[in-house]
Formats: structure tokens, sequence, C-alpha cells
């Protein structure tokens, strides 16, 4: 073992207990500020039959999602039927759920698709693109919750100004459509990097501006996973909605079309474990902001993790099974 391997894993287990302390830390401050007791029950008096709905239409939710996977896939000419990409997310949703990391799923989607994609860089480019198409369609729900918000009489603006959110998404698809646009120009303006190992990165380039064009010639593909990620994103909305009822907690709708999406962009940054901490923390900031206390955040945020803690045990069920098989 060489001198430098035992500093990564030291820096690795750093990394790890510097975003544990963070989602603790934040945690701490916030249940500090309430009444445990009635967070908890309010917890217990959770309507059954509206948590089964959220549950259904999570489910949904990870169905769209493996759709839209197999359009993107579909445009390289891979051919993996939905069945078997179902199963790659849900076990990609455990590892997401159940690791200190997000992108432990990430890395199981594209070793179960590498070799029918061609390439481990075209599965991870194929896997990128669904990410980014997500975010979009994420700031997009998020802005016409904004919008909505604004238009209604005696409503609490928004934490987030509308035209930032629209702002956003315009920068999102300015920023991303060259890739798509002019795939060649990407693979010149990488060409530099190959001075660190001419045949490795030459071929990774080869690759990704292969991906690229094929996703050029197929626009429907991209177009398809865009909408149906706005689905998705929508269903997500509508999950938390059927949380809020269940915990009796009086929230709009469009308030959480604002909230989930911006909640689930914070949790991108590297900074806690699996978002916990930074994820309650925007919900109670901004139930603050329209006048409903910090337990009605947690609850919610909290109620809704757990749910999707509890589907994604299906992952490890199917994982399991992979390793019989």
């Amino acid at each position: 073992m060489s001198s430098e391997q035992p500093r990564s894993i030291a820096r690795h287990y750093a990394f790890v207990a510097t975003k544990l302390a963070v989602s603790v830390i934040l945690l701490w401050w916030l249940f500090a500020r309430i009444d445990v007791g009635r967070l908890w029950a309010g917890a217990r008096n959770a309507s059954l039959p509206w948590l089964i709905v959220a549950l259904l239409i999570y489910a949904v939710n990870v169905l769209a999602s493996a759709w839209r996977w197999h359009l993107l896939l579909g445009a390289q000419g891979a051919k993996i039927p939905e069945r078997s990409l179902l199963g790659s997310l849900l076990v990609a949703l455990f590892f997401n759920n159940f690791l200190p990391s997000n992108i432990g799923g990430d890395v199981i989607r594209i070793r179960d698709t590498a070799r029918p994609a061609g390439s481990k860089t075209a599965a991870t480019i194929v896997v990128l693109t669904d990410r980014v198409l997500g975010l979009m369609a994420l700031i997009l729900i998020a802005a016409i919750g904004a919008t909505a918000i604004a238009g209604i009489a005696g409503h609490a603006p928004a934490p987030i100004w509308p035209s930032w959110l629209w702002a956003g998404l315009l920068v999102a698809a300015a920023a991303s459509a060259p890739a798509v646009l002019t795939p060649a120009g990407v693979g010149r303006l990488l060409q530099p990097l190959t001075v660190l190992h001419p045949e490795w990165i030459g071929n990774r380039i080869d690759s990704l501006t292969a991906v690229l064009v094929n996703f050029r010639e197929h626009p429907e593909a991209l177009a398809g996973c865009f909408a149906g990620a706005v689905f998705v994103q929508g269903t997500i909305v509508l999950c938390y909605v059927a949380v809020a009822h269940a915990l009796g907690v009086n929230i709009a709708a469009f308030d959480l079309a604002v909230i989930v999406p911006i909640s689930f962009i914070v949790q991108m940054l590297p900074v806690s474990v699996n978002g916990f901490g930074v994820r309650e923390a925007t919900f109670s900031y901004y139930f603050t902001r329209v006048g409903l206390p910090i337990e009605s955040a947690l609850l919610v945020s909290l109620v809704a993790t757990a749910l999707v803690m509890f589907f994604s045990l299906t992952g490890a069920a199917v994982y399991i099974a992979r390793g019989r098989s």
C-alpha cells in the first residue's frame, strides 16, 4: 500500500465525519427549538390512508423515473428492458438512502448499463443527462409555484422571488444547450486535457462526443425525458401534499411546489449526510416565513423522508435477489 492510500482513506473518513457533524448540529438546533412531545403526537396521529396514498404516488414517481432513463438509453441504441432498469433504479434508491452519499446509487446505475450502452463513459453521460434534466425540472416546478403564490391575494411572498427561479432555469438551459447542439465543439474544448493522458482521455472524449451526437439526432428522447422529469418532480410535490394531509398540516400545494424542489436542490450540496439537517432547516425556514411552526416543518420533512426510505427497502430485496441469482 502506497503512502498516499492511508491519507486518501483518512480524508474520506474526515469528510464523512464533517457531514455527519453538520447533520447532527442542525437537527439538534432545530429540535431544541420545539416541543418534541407535540412533534411525536403529531406523527402518531397521522392518517394511515393518506400515508398509503403518498407511498402509491411515490411508486408512480419511481416508475416514471425508470421510463425516463429508458428513453435516454434508447437514444444511445442500448436495448434494456424497462423491468431491468426499474430493478436497477430501486437498488440505486436503496443505496442513496442508506449510504452516507447520494452518488452510490449512480454508481449502480452506471455499472448496470455500461455494457449495453457501449462503455462506462456513455452510461455515465446518460445518468448525468438524466440528472441535469431533473434539476431543470425542479427549478421549473419551483418557479411555477412561486409565480402562482405571487398571484394569490393575501399570501405571504415566497422567500425566493419567481424571477430568480425563471432566470436560473434560463441559465441552466443556456449552459446545457451547446452540449447537444455542437457536440464536436465540446470535444474540441476538452481536447487540451489529453496532454495528461492522450490515449485514455482521448478515448473518453470520443465516447462523450458520440453520446452527445446521438442525443442531437434524437431530440424526442431529450424532450420526452424532460417532460417525464417535470411529471416526476410534480409527483414528488403531490407526495408531500399527501403527507401534509396525513399530518393535518395546513399548507398550500403551491407552497410545497416551491419548498420541495428547493430542498432537493439544497440537498445536492455535499455538506450533510443524505440531506439530514439541511433539508429540515430549509423546510423550517420556509414554513416559518408563511406562518407555520417549526414542528410542522419537521413533521412534513421527516415523515416524507421516512416514507421514501421505507419504500427504498424494496431495493434491498432486489439487491439480495440479484446476489442469489
